[in-house]
């Protein structure tokens, strides 16, 4: 699986201007058009992007235009659901149907958006792919600090975590209008909880109806992890995917110390994860 690199400021400004006139065409348009078959919900830095761009080199498979994920179903939900719609491709009569995807990888972090998505999307399957969450936890620290959301040293933001989330999912939860900037850019222990997401998500939308997918297991072995998914989906197979690593960004190793702290928090979490899912994760074997 090869990487890929970003884009100069003046692809990145092109594209913005691409989307901001294919969201007023969309928005014009949105009664025609159709909803996700499936999503991707996370975790976040744990390889939603590189899965999502494989998904969509599929020939029966189509994303939102010209983004990956809405966020519809977590910081958007108060626009509507014609707003959310006015993203997606319009109906189409393919035999095999095309089968319409989106990646927010807030959805599965926020304590709203299963709820959300099981009362909206009642058919819809969900992806989740999870990674080693001591390498998540870091990895999410250094690109919210490359975006500018984060000001302090690893070390510090792990410890300033409970003050910035106290309380926070509570008021998210009881106001649907609420928002919170630490919540979805500073938990970086708490989203690398993840049983705890997943037996929310398999409340309101059934077991059914997730498939996990190991990041690690994915990127060393994209073809086989791909047929997997591509069954789980109800999609034939296809051999012209491209496998690319996307969103990497580089960083210094972790000290010994703290990766082996955050190893031990992770531990009862990463146990009761192993029963939910029926297997020890491999950051675990």
């Amino acid at each position: 699986m090869t990487a890929t690199n970003r884009p100069g400021p003046a692809v990145s400004a092109a594209k913005n201007a691409m989307r901001a006139a294919a969201g007023v065409f969309g928005q014009l348009t949105r009664w025609n058009r159709v909803l996700p078959d499936f999503l991707i919900v996370g975790t976040q830095r744990g390889g939603t992007t590189s899965l999502f761009k494989a998904l969509v080199q599929h020939p029966l498979v189509e994303g939102p235009t010209f983004r990956k994920g809405v966020h519809y179903f977590d910081v958007n939900h108060h626009r509507g659901p014609a707003f959310y719609r006015g993203h997606f491709p319009t109906r189409k009569s393919a035999l095999p149907p095309v089968q319409v995807c989106e990646s927010s990888p807030y959805y599965m972090f926020h304590p709203l958006a299963p709820e959300r998505i099981a009362r909206e999307l009642p058919d819809t399957k969900i992806l989740v792919a999870l990674r080693d969450p001591v390498e998540r936890a870091y990895s999410a620290y250094v690109h919210e600090r490359a975006r500018g959301f984060e000001t302090e040293t690893f070390e510090r933001a792990l410890e300033l975590e409970p003050e910035r989330l106290a309380g926070v999912e509570e008021r998210l939860a009881a106001d649907p209008c609420a928002y919170s900037h630490s919540h979805q850019h500073h938990a970086y222990l708490s989203r690398g909880q993840y049983v705890d997401q997943l037996e929310r998500l398999e409340k309101h939308v059934g077991r059914d109806r997730i498939h996990v997918v190991e990041s690690e297991s994915f990127f060393r072995q994209p073809e086989e992890n791909f047929e997997v998914i591509a069954g789980f989906l109800d999609l034939p197979q296809h051999s012209g995917i491209r496998f690319e690593r996307h969103n990497a960004r580089p960083r210094s190793s972790m000290d010994p110390a703290l990766r082996d702290r955050l190893r031990a928090h992770f531990t009862p979490y990463d146990e009761r994860l192993a029963q939910w899912w029926g297997r020890m994760p491999g950051w675990r074997r």
